[in-house]
């Protein structure tokens, strides 16, 4: 069987109750999103997607990801819920940040949903990686991985995603905020946005460089690319770290990305 027709076999029981995607505007959650509005055209079934938001995500990114459940026809909504504010103990950062915050937003989503089943875009090569605390909270909450169960890699995602000529196919991961900040630092608005704007900063520096982080040491930026990358950051030091100072920070150091 193709990626394509293990995928829509896992599918194929939503086709009956319909389903809601929790959809992030990743290459993931998009191809789930793809396939099931494809799906839908062969025998009409509910289907909507979830975008959540909240202050640990960009400001325009979910803006800029209601543009494919519009071009495919699919119903969607914006959850808006801040995780920092209802959450208890997130904001200080502790070490299990990420299941606290995960399994939040499964239940926003959840009841946004109406009944209808959830299902998100962790593929097979998540399930194997070594720390995913998120996991645990897909699994409390009942929330299907349609891309898991068939077994599909990042590598088969991505190749599929190019089939449907998908904008974000090869597009980078971009994992939330919080992840730029050490554990144990304090999660706050300012501090999130000035992560935010300092990425911002740096990517019009770095036109080239499609995948990049930069953590908070603060008053220290430590910007993370990808290591090809690297003799590019050197060259451009002053530039960046130009781009750097009125954000607030004061130094600047550059490490390899891994994936």
């Amino acid at each position: 069987m193709t990626a394509r027709d293990r995928l829509e076999a896992c599918l194929r029981p939503f086709r009956a109750t319909g389903v809601a995607v929790a959809y992030s505007g990743g290459v993931d959650s998009a191809l789930l999103l793809a396939v099931l509005a494809a799906c839908r055209r062969a025998g009409d079934f509910p289907l909507r997607a979830l975008i959540f938001h909240s202050p640990l995500q960009c400001v325009d990114e979910a803006d800029e990801a209601v543009a494919l459940p519009h071009a495919l026809g699919v119903p969607w909504r914006i959850v808006e819920a801040d995780p920092l504010a209802v959450v208890p103990g997130l904001a200080q950062n502790p070490p299990d940040r990420c299941y606290r915050c995960k399994r939040f937003l499964l239940g926003c989503l959840l009841r946004a949903a109406d009944g209808l089943p959830l299902v998100d875009g962790t593929n097979a090569d998540d399930r194997r990686a070594g720390d995913r605390p998120g996991l645990r909270a897909l699994a409390e909450r009942g929330v299907r991985s349609p891309l898991a169960e068939a077994g599909l890699t990042k590598a088969e995602v991505r190749a599929l995603a190019r089939a449907f000529a998908l904008p974000m196919a090869d597009r980078p991961a971009s994992p939330c905020l919080a992840t730029r900040v050490p554990f144990g630092v304090p999660l706050t608005p300012a501090r999130l946005r000035r992560v935010e704007t300092a990425e911002a900063c740096v990517r019009a520096c770095l036109p080239e460089v499609a995948d990049l982080r930069v953590r908070d040491r603060f008053p220290e930026a430590c910007l993370e690319v990808p290591s090809p990358a690297l003799a590019l950051v050197a060259a451009r030091r002053p530039a960046l770290e130009a781009a750097l100072a009125p954000v607030g920070f004061a130094a600047l150091t550059f490490a390899p990305l891994h994936p």
